[in-house]
């Protein structure tokens, strides 16, 4: 596996692989790698010539500094992991090199930056945006692979290129859950044994969304599942809503072709995320 530091470097090598024929993929994390980015190493490993893994853990999407200082940032058991999982490319790049003290970045994501993740994390989208743009101005991948977990992230990287018109295909990859349910994160490792026992209430609440949505009404059925989590020890609900699955708007019928449950919580000290795609 090669290992970049710099935007040039990593062009330049790329520029010198590429041609009509060789494709190109790339998977963006922050590190901490589990299973779930491995996966995405595997799909990405299927479907393109070269896989590109970039670890950065991005500062203008931490709404919390606190949030960014306790970051986990295990890099060499991440780099024998990416080794193991036969990942060609490694871009670790510093802070100072994809940013300029003096750059600004904003795009208009409408009410995908105002909303669930949005809301409670104000300005996180722009900072996710304008990073992966960077990636995808510097690696010019054919393909960007990004797991189901981020659900609301994966749309608003995919208006960000429809916007920018970027030549890149986006593709999202399902959840890749513990043994016992828990959608895999960076993020578990903080967790206690007791708190990851508390924790898998949010997976059975969605579980429990799935088998019910299609006989009892939507907005009675999300008002059952709020109730269940705000009463389960060691939840701290931020929020758990059933959206058109286009683009989040919360749906107020039964009519939509396309339907995603998503939650998040607080468990102990640690936030957690998770979705299921309902329809």
């Amino acid at each position: 596996m090669k290992i970049f530091h710099t935007r040039s470097g990593l062009s330049t090598y790329l520029n010198s692989k590429k041609t009509s024929n060789f494709s190109v993929g790339l998977v963006p994390t922050m590190g901490a790698l589990h299973n779930g980015h491995l996966s995405l190493i595997e799909i990405a490993a299927n479907q393109t010539d070269l896989v590109v893994c970039s670890i950065f853990v991005n500062p203008t999407q931490f709404t919390d500094s606190k949030d960014l200082d306790n970051y986990p940032r295990p890099i060499e058991n991440d780099i024998a992991k990416l080794e193991a999982a036969h990942c060609d490319v490694l871009f670790l790049p510093s802070v100072s090199e994809m940013y300029h003290k003096t750059e600004q970045w904003h795009i208009d994501l409408g009410d995908l930056d105002k909303r669930l993740e949005g809301k409670i994390r104000p300005g996180h989208y722009q900072g996710v945006t304008q990073i992966v743009n960077k990636l995808f101005t510097t690696v010019n991948p054919d393909k960007a692979f990004f797991g189901q977990k981020d659900y609301q992230q994966f749309l608003v990287i995919k208006k960000m290129v429809d916007q920018l018109k970027l030549d890149v295909e986006l593709i999202m990859c399902p959840i890749i859950r513990e043994q016992d349910g828990l959608a895999m994160s960076s993020r578990n490792i903080h967790l206690s044994p007791k708190e990851h026992a508390d924790a898998l209430i949010l997976n059975q609440v969605l579980k429990f969304l799935e088998e019910n949505f299609k006989t009892q009404n939507l907005i009675n059925l999300e008002k059952e599942a709020t109730k269940i989590l705000e009463s389960s020890e060691g939840i701290e609900l931020e929020y758990l809503e059933i959206c058109n699955a286009d683009n989040l708007e919360p749906v107020n019928s039964e009519d939509y072709p396309s339907l995603v449950a998503l939650v998040a919580a607080k468990v102990g000290r640690t936030r957690l995320i998770d979705n299921t795609i309902l329809r």
